[in-house]
């Protein structure tokens, strides 16, 4: 069993045009429609059981068309979606509400699109409040394509924000999981700073792009059970990213852990 903890697809009525946009914006190609039925067919061809997509609410005004969506695909034929929200939204308390109450398992963030930094106030108040909820929280951290020049998640300020989040704490329950091995293009800061901290990350986008016996060495100093198998399809293929796992040397209890154990615990699947 494997899930994908890193999707993204679109609407049917504005996939193409959204896709176009975000490749000419990030200078990348993607590697399917960005469609719900293209995510089912790369799922197929790929063997991956479950897939969790992850909207991106980019001004406050998407906070009920964005999660409207996650709650009607989720949970259906081997998908999961998180809500979103915007750090300018009104009343983020009452929105976190709904969140919960439409039976989404988290939300997802991302500091780039969003134009503001991971640790500002306006994120640790939603933070805090998913906490509070129960609510697992997925962001992008480190480089983004798209926005070249200037990284509003670091390694150093995700690190002060976990620290804060979970300060006092004798056994910490992980709820933040930052994608892209913590933070991407960043992998040596991340190892640095945020390694052994509680908090998960996603391999989404670094497999076969960050060095395998650093890639190794970090999943075994930050421990199995915080590692979650990603893609960030449509951005990478489900396919080769799930080759170059299945090549890796890794033992049976961390293949498990990373490719479905970790993941189920979080969206609710049988052990």
């Amino acid at each position: 069993m494997i899930i994908d903890f890193h999707t993204h697809v679109f609407p049917d009525a504005i996939a193409q045009r959204t896709i176009a946009h975000l490749e000419e914006k990030g200078g990348m190609k993607a590697h399917a429609e960005g469609t719900l039925a293209g995510l089912k067919s790369s799922m197929k061809r790929a063997e991956i059981d479950y897939s969790v997509v992850l909207p991106v609410v980019t001004k406050p005004s998407q906070f009920e068309s964005v999660n409207r969506y996650a709650a009607e695909i989720n949970g259906k034929e081997g998908i999961f979606s998180f809500g979103g929200i915007h750090p300018d939204c009104e009343d983020i308390e009452g929105k976190l509400d709904t969140i919960k109450s439409l039976g989404l398992k988290g939300i997802k963030l991302h500091p780039d699109y969003q134009g503001t930094e991971f640790d500002d106030e306006k994120y640790f108040r939603i933070l805090e409040g998913c906490k509070k909820r129960g609510l697992y929280v997925l962001t992008h951290a480190g480089f983004d394509p798209a926005y070249p020049s200037h990284t509003h998640l670091t390694p150093e300020n995700a690190a002060r924000v976990v620290k804060a989040l979970h300060k006092g704490e004798e056994d910490p329950k992980p709820f933040l999981i930052l994608a892209h091995l913590g933070s991407n293009d960043f992998a040596d800061r991340s190892e640095e700073y945020l390694v052994g901290l509680p908090c998960y990350f996603d391999l989404a986008v670094i497999l076969g792009k960050v060095p395998q016996d650093q890639l190794l060495r970090v999943i075994r100093a930050h421990g199995k059970d915080k590692i979650l198998f990603a893609t960030d399809s449509p951005w990478h293929s489900q396919s080769e990213d799930k080759a170059y796992f299945d090549a890796l040397p890794l033992s049976g209890e961390e293949r498990e852990a990373i490719a479905y154990k970790n993941g189920a615990a979080i969206l609710g699947l049988p052990k």
